[in-house]
């Protein structure tokens, strides 16, 4: 296109929009809501596997497309990140998409749980493939980050023998549309911040059929609940009583006031990280936008987030199990980012609602505040 057929576009395009700012495709429809599960396995294309160890107080959750490959952006915005493979899923390198994706415990040692993975989905023939000759395995992508959750006072002493790629294996073995909220997988020994934390999800289905989910494993230096109160900061976004019913806080927070945020941060001694989803098939550049987007529901639920002190990550998929809707696909991705956010937000209101203290494990929980 040359510079005037480009400038006639926009002008025509600008027209467009004085003469009809609100266009039938530009519009949210208002109405909606979670899906069966609200889970992110709403999103059709998905399951969750989860496996935990009560001994050493940590696990691993799954997230894993029922057949095939999902596109696959991530957004790193923590200070002390633990991650596997996300230079791959940059849109200038060659594998735009991923056979599954891991949430782990378990600081550095947790990432041999994608080795488990890896080699499960290996086993079934799941993978990336440069070359169909007998006898050359395919390459599994497996995405991964970690929190931090060695010093909770579980039994750590696993000597050379980490238990993450076991539980990697076991969670991916138990992959189902129904899993299991607070206590467990990645979010079995998770605090946030002064709170017992742990594995969140939620979903939105909206009237014209697009579904977002998002899953979490909140382990935050920063508190999920307003001082001096027992609501949390997603409390504006919650639908229902899915995290307790309260809704939004009046309270009025100083600057400094960070309430139940955890006294003395260490480095790399927290870290949330999180996976969002839709069924919309986006490409990798439009669901880095959608994941960027999706990051700041983190900032609606936890005060304060992204320090020197959390790894923060978030993953995001597209299952494409529908098409772009409408003559705007940048409206598109700005409305499932949107979704995207507030979603995340509410799945860490459930994580840390739904979590109790593991046997033996002594803290705070959001029931006993």
């Amino acid at each position: 296109m040359d510079r005037r057929t480009l400038l006639a576009s926009l002008a025509g395009g600008a027209a467009a929009f004085a003469a009809n700012p609100h266009p039938a495709w530009a519009q949210a429809s208002g109405t909606g809501g979670p899906g069966p599960l609200n889970l992110i396995t709403d999103v059709p294309g998905l399951q969750v596997g989860q496996a935990d160890d009560p001994k050493a107080r940590t696990g691993v959750t799954v997230i894993l497309p029922d057949t095939g490959r999902a596109t696959c952006a991530v957004d790193v915005r923590g200070g002390g990140p633990g991650t596997r493979e996300t230079d791959a899923l940059n849109s200038w390198n060659l594998v735009h998409s991923v056979d599954a994706v891991v949430l782990s415990g378990g600081s550095v040692y947790g990432l041999a749980s994608a080795d488990g993975v890896a080699a499960w989905l290996g086993a079934r023939k799941r993978g990336y493939g440069l070359s169909t000759q007998p006898g050359v395995p395919v390459s599994p992508i497996v995405p991964a980050a970690i929190l931090y959750d060695l010093a909770n006072k579980g039994d750590k002493n696993w000597g050379t023998n980490p238990p993450y790629r076991d539980l990697g294996m076991r969670a991916v073995e138990a992959a189902s549309r129904d899993f299991k909220l607070g206590t467990a997988g990645a979010g079995y020994g998770a605090e946030s911040g002064a709170l017992k934390g742990g594995i969140g999800s939620a979903s939105f289905v909206t009237k014209d059929g697009i579904s977002v989910g998002a899953i979490v494993a909140v382990n935050s230096l920063g508190s999920p609940v307003v001082p001096g109160t027992k609501n949390f900061w997603s409390g504006p976004f919650e639908i229902g009583k899915e995290f307790g019913g309260l809704g939004a806080s009046n309270a009025h927070v100083t600057g400094e006031d960070w309430g139940q945020a955890k006294v003395n941060p260490g480095a790399r001694a927290n870290t949330t990280i999180a996976c969002i989803a839709t069924d919309i098939d986006l490409d990798i550049d439009q669901m880095k936008r959608v994941t960027m987007m999706a990051q700041d529901g983190l900032s609606r639920a936890i005060r304060p987030i992204h320090s020197p002190f959390d790894g923060d990550v978030v993953f995001g998929l597209s299952t494409a199990k529908q098409k772009l809707k409408g003559p705007s696909a940048d409206f598109m991705v700005a409305r499932i980012g949107a979704l995207a956010a507030d979603v995340l937000s509410r799945a860490v209101a459930r994580g840390v609602y739904e979590a109790n203290l593991p046997p033996g494990m002594e803290g705070k929980t959001w029931r006993t505040l």
